[in-house]
């Protein structure tokens, strides 16, 4: 029986907290609010409790934060997108942001399993004075546990309408994408941090981005196969390819912390969920 669920999330400013509130069908659901670095940045963890997405499944979230608020979504696991049979199974994620308000974007890594249908999408709508920080993180595979990627296909669509888009379309028999050097260079896992802004953003506050970056990922084992880059006025990046998760995961969260002391002058962010 395929699962369709939707949960909607909106983040308001309210007498100088941000406060969430939610609405869901199907097995979706936002855990209690955390304040651990006070009223103004409302912390959330997003649970999907069958664990994963089979052929069929479709999970939809929406996400809004209003005018001066600043919401920080994470997860308690993996995406996982199982086996199917046939029928594909989705993700969309839409975040919509608006002036001067703040968005934090951090769930952990999705799982390709071998024989998957799957696409997983996110888009984001930033209004002018907006900004958001975030990750994706994708693991194609159990590479530790012998389980390789070795049927099915993986679509990852991350999309900023008008300003950024990438997609990536993974076929597992697609030898030359998966160990060309052009290409994933054998590794199975692929990860972007993005840091995006709803109006272009000051030239010296974009340097900052990047060398706050390229000053964290020269000194880290994953330097070979990391890189920071600016493809846009609004947008700036952070991309890594690495044999496993784990690797990348670290690297990619001390970029966050990096960037959110460079760009928010905000030193505390990591979600207690981290370090339980």
């Amino acid at each position: 029986m395929a699962w369709h669920a939707q949960l909607d999330l909106d983040y308001q400013l309210e007498a100088g907290r941000t406060v969430a509130r939610y609405v869901h069908s199907g097995p979706l659901r936002i855990l209690q609010s955390l304040y651990p670095e006070g009223d103004a940045t409302c912390h959330n963890v997003l649970v999907h409790p069958p664990g994963g997405l089979v052929g069929g499944d479709t999970l939809d979230l929406n996400i809004s934060v209003a005018t001066g608020a600043h919401g920080l979504v994470t997860t308690p696991g993996a995406t996982r997108f199982y086996r199917s049979d046939g029928e594909l199974a989705l993700q969309r994620t839409r975040i919509t942001v608006a002036d001067r308000a703040r968005m934090e974007w951090l769930p952990l890594e999705s799982i390709a399993y071998s024989g998957c249908r799957a696409e997983n999408r996110l888009s984001v709508l930033m209004e002018p004075g907006a900004e958001l920080l975030g990750w994706d993180v994708t693991a194609l595979g159990l590479p530790a546990a012998s389980q390789p990627f070795a049927s099915g296909n993986f679509c990852q669509h991350l999309e900023v309408p008008g300003v950024w888009l990438e997609r990536a379309n993974i076929q597992a028999l697609d030898a030359l994408l998966l160990n060309s050097p052009l290409g994933l260079a054998g590794h199975r896992c692929f990860a972007t941090l993005f840091f995006v802004a709803g109006s272009k953003l000051d030239r010296q506050r974009r340097q900052d981005a990047l060398d706050a970056a390229r000053s964290v990922i020269q000194s880290h084992p994953l330097c070979a196969t990391a890189g920071a880059t600016s493809p846009d006025g609004q947008v700036v990046l952070v991309r890594v390819l690495a044999p496993v998760v784990e690797p990348a995961m670290a690297l990619l969260r001390s970029v966050y912390l990096a960037w959110r002391r460079a760009l928010w002058q905000l030193d505390k962010g990591s979600p207690r969920i981290w370090t339980t």
